[in-house]
């Protein structure tokens, strides 16, 4: 089913993007990927070249940049243009603070990357997939999509409309054969904490201690598999929890 796919990964350099690169290279996919870091991402294809022989194509992207974003789909060599799958994997949380004592700065962030960032890479791709009535639109949400926690307010409320335009895009391609999927993990084990804590490796170990987390293999099996199933059948959400983990905040530790 995957097997010569076209599949464009944003976020492609680390963490879940990556975990699905390897993922959709294993699988015979033809893979366009994009992040902010082009030497991580000439590491990655090197790296796919050599395991899997994969036919990778990569990009700088900064998806919060809408001209960049239109430019650098407009401007894919032709035999990568017929997009047939976008894996809307790049977001990020910053800072975990009370509303009142936040960072206009990680807001901005947030709000750039999480909504506005996906909101730019589908228009720029979305019509390629119109004009061919096929394609799936893979978003990578959060169980902030479903449930706000003390001190997130910010980053669940992108999560919120992460899940909105998900069920809204579901409507407006209605009568299309082109799929629509929203991917709603609780805790992975990535540099996520990283960022969200400034580089602060300490505070960022914390928030995995004492428990067995997700990984980002989990998560890319899962985005696998919404993405093999045959064409009449669309895997709306899938919400995703370690067995550790309840609810957001409600985390087994040992």
């Amino acid at each position: 089913m995957l097997k010569d796919k076209i599949i464009l990964i944003t976020g492609a350099s680390s963490g879940i993007g990556r975990a699905c690169a390897h993922y959709f290279a294993k699988a015979g996919a033809r893979l366009l990927l994009c992040a902010r870091s082009i030497d991580a991402l000439t590491s990655l294809k090197n790296e796919l070249h050599d395991q899997y022989h994969a036919d990778v194509h990569i990009f700088q992207l900064d998806v919060r940049d809408q001209q960049a974003v239109e430019l650098s789909i407009q401007q894919l060599p032709e035999p990568w243009q017929a997009i047939d799958i976008l894996v809307n994997n790049a977001g990020l949380a910053a800072g975990l603070e009370p509303l009142q004592e936040g960072n206009t700065d990680d807001w901005d962030a947030m709000l750039d990357t999480n909504i506005k960032g996906l909101l730019y890479v589908s228009r720029a791709v979305l019509p390629i997939m119109v004009a061919r009535n096929a394609g799936h639109i893979i978003n990578l949400g959060s169980i902030a999509a479903h449930q706000v926690y003390p001190k997130g307010a910010v980053y669940c409320a992108s999560k919120h409309a992460v899940k909105a335009i998900s069920e809204g895009l579901r409507m407006d391609l209605f009568g299309t054969k082109i799929r629509v999927s929203l991917i709603d993990p609780g805790a992975v084990e990535t540099n996520f904490s990283l960022v969200r804590f400034k580089g602060d490796e300490a505070r960022a170990a914390a928030v995995y201690a004492g428990m067995t987390p997700l990984t980002p293999e989990d998560i890319a099996d899962v985005i696998g598999y919404c993405a093999s199933c045959p064409p009449h059948v669309t895997i709306s959400n899938v919400v995703i929890m370690p067995t550790d983990q309840a609810a957001a905040t409600m985390v087994y530790r040992r």
